[in-house]
This record gives structure tokens, sequence and C-alpha cells, in this order.
């Protein structure tokens, strides 16, 4: 059995930069996995394929065909005839589900990683990145799991070689967000240019203070939108940017989870902490960014 971890993935910068014509949206985006939250995959070969979920959000989760991890079996024994045996996976399912931090794009990543291990796959990263882009915009970035820009739809990826030593407290109100409406509220067309992507300087700034002033210069272009939608992101967003020691706060991906940026692990904890009691309601998780 091969036991694979799918980190949360955290946009810090997100930059709308226009719309193709099959209609997908061109991105430009900073990003981090979060070094202990996120969902674990244990896979193992059998004789029939299989998916089980647990965990604090699983309810509800298919486990059948449409289910991600499922869906990156059969594209690897499409892609392999002959050469991928069924395996059984068991989902631990500890990210909310459709949040910004591509819970289902991680747990599809890692079951691509499990199942290449366990049959013995040769292929190549680019190979491997190719089909995991059928599988979704995000599946590619979190097979990598490394701090990246990530651009075009979510096939350019290049490594961020001087990512800043960040700690981070993840919240999220347990809120549906519906990422197609986000997008169908920005109104672009194709051709139309929303923004300009994140600043040619990326990846520059070294320290952490440097790299936390850069983030600051750059944004989420689908956080207006998604505010709008759900009225109590803007109340996450508020709240997380008063904790002390909190040197940014921004939405991730299309929402709702929101995060706060925080110098050191021991005043992300205490943070987090604080921001538990206050909000009972909500997934909170302190975090290093790796």
């Amino acid at each position: 059995m091969i036991t694979e971890f799918a980190a949360a993935k955290i946009n810090l910068a997100l930059h709308v930069t226009g719309k193709r014509q099959d209609g997908y949206h061109l991105l430009d985006s900073a990003v981090m996995f979060a070094s202990d939250a996120g969902d674990t995959l244990e896979v193992s070969l059998a004789d029939q394929a299989s998916l089980t979920v647990s965990g604090p959000f699983s309810e509800g989760l298919e486990t059948d065909c449409g289910n991600l991890v499922l869906a990156a079996l059969s594209v690897l024994q499409q892609h392999f005839p002959g050469h991928v045996q069924p395996c059984a996976f068991t989902l631990h399912k500890r990210l909310p589900v459709a949040s910004g931090i591509g819970g289902g794009s991680a747990d599809a990543a890692a079951a691509l990683r499990a199942i290449v291990r366990l049959n013995d796959l040769t292929i190549e990263a680019s190979e491997l990145a190719r089909l995991a882009l059928h599988l979704g915009a995000d599946v590619p970035v979190c097979l990598a799991s490394a701090a990246c820009r990530m651009r075009g739809v979510g096939e350019v990826i290049d490594n961020w070689q001087h990512a800043p030593s960040l700690h981070a407290v993840l919240a999220n109100p347990l809120i549906g967000v519906s990422t197609a409406g986000i997008f169908r509220h920005l109104g672009l067309f194709p051709g139309n240019i929303e923004g300009a992507g994140i600043s040619h300087d990326f990846g520059v700034a070294e320290t952490t203070d440097s790299s936390l002033d850069w983030l600051s210069g750059c944004r989420n272009d689908l956080q207006p939108a998604a505010c709008l939608l759900q009225p109590e992101i803007s109340d996450v967003l508020q709240s997380i940017g008063q904790l002390p020691g909190c040197r940014l706060s921004r939405m991730s991906g299309s929402g709702a989870t929101c995060f706060g940026l925080f110098e050191d692990a021991a005043s992300a904890a205490v943070a987090a902490d604080s921001l538990s009691r206050q909000r009972e309601g909500w997934w909170v998780a302190a975090t290093a960014l790796v």
C-alpha cells in the first residue's frame, strides 16, 4: 500500500488575464502548498477498482467514476493499456469540498502519483502533467505540490526558486461557492483582457518581508465577485485581517477559503486558536506554506 498526502493549494495571488475562444479563462497565479493541511489517500493494487471515503468532509462525496480519484485511474489505464492494474483507494477527506484550495484536484494528483509508483510506470513528468490537465486545471500544479507560478489554463508552471518562508491561517465558513458563477460574473468574452499578470519581478524577493510587500501589490481577481455572491467571505477576510500578527489576508482560488499570512509558526498557531474560538462553525487551520 502507498500513502500520498494531498496538500491544500493556496493561491497567494490570482490574476485573470483573459478568456480563450473555448471559454477557459487565462490565469496568472503565485501558488504555495500547505505542509500539513490536506487529505490523505491510501492506495493498493486490487482485483477491482474501488473508492472508500472517510473523514469530516466525506459526506456526499461521489465514490463512482464521477470522483477525480477514479478518473485519474481511468486516464492512466487508457494511456497505458494493459499496464495499469485496478486500485483500491481510501480517501481521508480533511479539506472542505469546493473551497478554493484544490481539494479534489490534490486528491486526483495524489492518485496519479500513487498509481505510477504502484505500477512501476515510466513516464516523463511533462507527459504526466499533460494527462493531469485532462482531469482539471489545478491538477498539474497539485501534481508537483511545490511553490510555483501557474499560468494559462493551468498548463504553464514555473518553479518559484526563492519562495519565502511563510505561515498561514486558513479559514472557511463552510458555505458553497460556485466557481462557474464567479467566472460568469467577471463578464469576460474571448479576447477580452481583464488585467495584467502578476508583476514581472515575480520570485525576485528572497526575504519574508520583501515577499510579503510584493504580494501586497498583487490581488485575487475572483475575490470581489465571490464577496458579492457570498458576503460572508468579506466577514472571513475581515476576521483574519484583524488577527494579531497578520500581514496580509486574501481569498484563495474561487473561495470560500481565505488565508492570513504570518511571519512565524507561533503567531499563526495563536491566531488560528483565537479564530477557532471566535467562529466555532468555521474550518480553521494553521500551517506552514512550502
